[in-house]
């Protein structure tokens, strides 16, 4: 099967939009309370936005398939996504709602395998690219190997984090749809073409965004590792923390900003 099935797609015109979701909601009253959108955060680590709300308080805003929070500092301007599962799919549903709700700006943070041997649990990757290795991307753009991210917006983000005292490297990830079925000889011809990590998010949220006009980043927190021929899981994940804590800090303050 080649990708899009229908040929043509990308011309024909969806029946569903995300502003007609947006438009329900509203008449139903159970829009979230974020009027003045301007950026959102993907937070797949659950309960950290309330596990740090004394630092950067937070209000719930409501529920769209997910928790959605209003950063208090900046007005509701800026807000989080979190307790949505993950995954491409998801968070292209997600994305073209909150596009909708006027986010110009949308950064995701997870987690994900490292690929390459000098990469450790707790390691940050800003990604420049990512494999679409997915099934939504194709959706909203045509075949190719690769989607990219925003540069500008990863430059920041790479600076806010490296501001906190974190080192952070660029590179390219791989999205999968299927964490299983991650083989051996992906990884191995991965590992030799230099990416770094692999999620399951990524090139689904770079492809919406070039398809809507907005601009979107994503950061991969290292959580294990495939580098080594096998799976390796780390003995403790306080560097892990540490490190989800920091982006999550970063994120906010770089979606605050012009």
């Amino acid at each position: 099967m080649s990708f899009p099935n229908y040929p043509g797609k990308y011309a024909c015109q969806a029946m569903l939009t995300a502003k007609d979701i947006v438009d329900y909601r509203r008449r139903l009253g159970r829009m979230p309370n974020v009027p003045n959108l301007q950026g959102a955060l993907f937070c797949l680590e659950r309960g950290l936005p309330r596990r740090l709300r004394w630092q950067i308080p937070i209000q719930e805003a409501g529920s769209m398939n997910g928790d959605l929070y209003g950063v208090k500092k900046t007005g509701n301007k800026v807000a989080v996504m979190a307790n949505f599962g993950g995954g491409s799919p998801m968070v292209a549903s997600l994305a073209e709602e909150l596009i909708a709700m006027g986010a110009r700006r949308l950064i995701l943070m997870t987690g994900g395998g490292g690929l390459q041997p000098d990469l450790k649990a707790g390691d940050i990757l800003v990604c420049s690219q990512a494999i679409r290795d997915e099934g939504t991307s194709y959706h909203y753009l045509p075949p190719e190997k690769y989607v990219q991210a925003d540069a500008q917006l990863g430059e920041r983000l790479a600076e806010a984090i490296k501001r906190r005292g974190k080192l952070c490297t660029f590179g390219t990830t791989w999205t999968t749809d299927a964490g299983f079925r991650e083989t051996f000889e992906e990884v191995h011809l991965y590992q030799s073409e230099g990416v770094k990590t692999v999620e399951m998010e990524s090139s689904g949220l770079f492809a919406v965004a070039q398809a809507r006009g907005v601009a979107a980043a994503s950061v991969v927190v290292i959580m294990d590792s495939l580098a080594g021929n096998h799976w390796q899981a780390p003995d403790q994940v306080k560097e892990v923390q540490r490190s989800l804590e920091l982006v999550y800090a970063a994120a906010i303050e770089v979606l605050a900003t012009q």
